[in-house]
């Protein structure tokens, strides 16, 4: 991506309320708008009540993911949705302009992420499992996985400085994943934040309420009218993340934290990459207060 591109993101920014500037930086990377919320609201939801920066980035724009339209008003209508889902936990969320389906691993594209990084001088950056359904998922996760080694290196993106510290970096789901190489060293207990969530969720309306519907053949059984579509969503996402909790529950109890697996109901799970800095105890401590 080339400078002029790079200007021409769509970028939803919101302010900081992080009384510490010492307090961590979380960046979340997925593939498209809703996409972050999908995989780690929860988390992001117990990182702000902690006063943790944090920032949404997507790699595409979403401009293909519906059914009835497309292209540039599909594209600002999902840049709408964002804008709401942030304002919600008064969050940045950045959406670069890319065609939806057509990301690939390049080398303009990782250094367009390097620079984001070193922009951001995130502590940890979460992404999509290696082996996601999705090509922009995947393609996604290779992107943050090459540019892990790359942050730090002054001669790489040279008018962008480099990081002193390699970030963490890691995988997050928030579903009941297809991958199968996915195993947790962080099981999170977003059951407190789960309303949050949902709400995040139903601002991705063309996403959850039209579009997916429309893939799984669920179309007709959207209910009509705000209120009951907040308690249809909310009884999907229960039933997908309790599928999570119970899917790696019965991982060694250590991945957990100190909170016993089983008083886990609804979770966000976080694998960490060996690409970057390790999560020893604590980077543990400081950056999963919560659990």
């Amino acid at each position: 991506m080339n400078l002029n591109q790079r200007k021409s993101a769509l970028t939803v920014k919101r302010s900081s309320h992080s009384p510490l500037a010492a307090k961590p930086r979380i960046l979340i990377v997925g593939a498209h708008p809703d996409d972050p919320e999908e995989m780690a609201g929860g988390c992001a939801a117990l990182w702000r009540a902690s006063g943790y920066t944090v920032k949404f980035l997507t790699m595409t724009n979403g401009d293909a993911g519906h059914h009835e339209t497309g292209g540039g008003p599909l594209a600002r209508r999902r840049q709408a949705e964002a804008a709401a889902a942030a304002r919600i936990l008064d969050i940045e969320y950045e959406i670069t302009d890319r065609h939806d389906g057509e990301l690939m691993p390049t080398r303009e594209n990782r250094q367009d992420l390097i620079r984001r990084i070193r922009e951001f001088r995130p502590d940890l950056v979460l992404t999509h499992p290696p082996d996601d359904y999705h090509p922009d998922h995947r393609y996604t996760s290779l992107l943050v996985q090459d540019s892990a080694m790359s942050v730090t290196v002054p001669n790489i993106c040279p008018l962008t400085p480099a990081l002193r510290k390699n970030p963490i970096f890691g995988y997050i789901i928030g579903t009941r994943s297809v991958s199968r190489m996915f195993r947790p060293d962080v099981l999170v207990n977003i059951g407190r934040v789960l309303d949050k969530k949902v709400a995040m969720l139903c601002c991705h309306k063309s996403q959850f309420l039209e579009w997916i519907p429309y893939l799984t053949g669920t179309l007709d059984q959207v209910p009509a009218g705000k209120t009951p579509q907040r308690a249809w969503m909310a009884d999907q996402w229960k039933r997908r993340l309790k599928g999570c909790a119970d899917r790696f529950r019965d991982e060694p109890v250590a991945c957990h934290g100190v909170v016993p697996g089983t008083k886990i109901i609804y979770a966000e799970a976080i694998e960490i990459c060996p690409f970057g800095s390790p999560l020893n105890d604590a980077a543990r401590r400081r950056l999963f207060p919560f659990v």
